[in-house]
């Protein structure tokens, strides 16, 4: 594929946030005063406000990965990393985007974006593991935040809402507005940016490769990774954008991080078959047609060294064709010989839902929740089933109960609940369930009126009309700091 320059984005957002000129829109706002260097920045509660804004702005402006293993994928292993990492204690939240870029960004409140295309590029666990113990430790150093102290101040809605955007928007396959935020800055400022870029970056390194060490991942992987995406990039001699000349990944930087990664040693974990099935089932999904999936995988499973991986790979690319005999011949093979993988048993059940066999894929999900009790990916997908399978109230009984975790609490789960509400009822839960899903998608207006709609209902008790009257409430605070911004 063709790769693009590995940035993090963290610093060419700062970057433009702080040189950007004012919009008429924010013209005369104040960002919050985040505080100084010397360790006052925002307390965690702001962090925590601040981050919630930005994840809405980035669902509102980007197409995330809404499948449900590529998520719980990236969200594992990013839980494993921060588990090991300097800071342990904070709150991260993983999430992937739909983007063919080679790239991973950090925002506010330890929100950390994966685009497919590093997954893709990655050519081992290690690798997508050092990029994201790279962004782990942007937050753990707050880099972000102290990024603020010299930033134009504005609205925390509008801050949120442009970084997002110029993470977005610089990073992607269409980084016309990261050009245009930029294109006022004098040199002597991207000279300053540049120097607190590089200082931050290396520290990011440095504490990423401990972290990958201590999560037993191979901490050579990061400055592998770096060293490859630059001997790549040189094919495109001197045609880089400009923008990509700010974040720079320098040959002193990666023998610095090589060097910091053979005090640890190379005898750590470098693969796992989970990130080879995932990329598999990523390459499945991003192929234009099944055909060109089949095309792609059918000779390198023709080979006698075929792993799981490619037989996963072909049987979903089977699948998507229709050809439910061939996929689950395929599959059943990998169950026979590893019956406890989720990722197996979850294929198979939605193969028997998509092949008319209902019946066998709800014992299959049962099985696995059983296997797995409470697991977000399991339970997401049996919901699903259960509303296809007819039997709604089950499919309410099981969102709900799953909501009770504040994982599941995803734009997905709540569409489910909705769904599931509006054929078992009650009905005035499926104004409530949409309303939680138009808010995490950043459509405050949406949201307002979903709940409004709920409190018409006059067969609400008087606990959940004040449950609702106080999401009202909240919502509502929240549309109007927007508008003021």
């Amino acid at each position: 594929m063709r790769f693009r320059w590995l940035k993090s984005g963290l610093c060419l957002a700062m970057l433009a946030l702080q040189t950007i000129p004012t919009h008429a829109e924010v013209s005369g706002n104040d960002l919050p005063d985040f505080g100084d260097s010397s360790g006052a920045l925002v307390s965690p509660a702001q962090e925590k406000e601040f981050g919630e804004e930005f994840m809405r702005s980035v669902r509102a402006q980007a197409t995330l990965v809404s499948d449900a293993d590529v998520v719980d994928y990236v969200q594992q292993l990013g839980a494993r990393l921060a588990a090991s990492s300097d800071a342990p204690g904070h709150a991260f939240t993983f999430f992937v985007v739909d983007n063919p870029a080679v790239n991973a960004f950090a925002g506010p409140g330890g929100y950390i974006g994966i685009h497919t295309g590093l997954i893709l590029a990655a050519e081992n666990e290690s690798e997508l593991a050092g990029v994201m113990a790279h962004e782990i430790a942007h937050v753990t150093q707050r880099h972000l935040l102290r990024a603020y102290e010299s930033a134009n101040q504005m609205s925390l809605p509008t801050a949120a809402g442009m970084l997002a955007a110029i993470l977005l928007g610089v990073a992607g396959s269409n980084p016309e507005a990261g050009i245009a935020a930029m294109s006022a800055v004098q040199g002597a400022s991207i000279q300053h940016q540049l120097n607190f870029t590089r200082a931050n970056e290396r520290e990011a390194d440095r504490i990423g490769i401990q972290t990958l060490a201590h999560a037993g991942i191979d901490p050579y992987g990061m400055p592998g990774f770096f060293e490859r995406l630059q001997q790549t990039t040189r094919l495109y001699g001197n045609n880089f954008p400009e923008f990509l000349l700010t974040h720079p990944v320098t040959t002193d930087r990666i023998a610095e991080s090589m060097t910091r990664a053979e005090s640890y040693g190379h005898r750590k974990e470098v693969d796992t078959l989970d990130f080879r099935l995932i990329r598999a089932r990523l390459r499945v999904l991003n192929a234009e047609t099944p055909a060109e999936a089949i095309k792609y995988f059918q000779p390198l499973a023709a080979k006698a060294d075929a792993g799981p991986a490619v037989d996963y790979g072909l049987a979903l690319a089977l699948w998507r064709n229709s050809d439910y005999p061939a996929a689950k011949k395929r599959l059943q093979a990998l169950l026979d010989k590893d019956p406890d993988r989720k990722i197996y048993r979850t294929g198979m059940a939605r193969l028997e839902m998509d092949s008319g066999q209902a019946g066998n894929a709800l014992k299959i999900y049962q099985d696995t929740l059983r296997l797995y009790p409470g697991d977000v990916t399991v339970g997401r997908y049996y919901t699903s089933a259960l509303i296809q399978a007819g039997k709604a109230e089950q499919a309410r009984q099981q969102a709900l109960k799953m909501l009770r975790d504040k994982r599941a609490r995803s734009p997905e789960i709540y569409e489910l609940w909705a769904k599931a509400a509006s054929v078992a009822g009650p009905a005035w839960e499926t104004h409530v369930a949409s309303a939680e899903a138009y808010y995490l998608y950043g459509n405050l207006r949406y949201a307002i009126d979903q709940l409004n709609k709920a409190l018409a209902y006059k067969e609400l008790s008087d606990y959940d009309r004040a449950r609702i009257e106080a999401r009202l409430k909240e919502f509502q605070a929240a549309l109007k700091k927007r508008e003021q911004s």
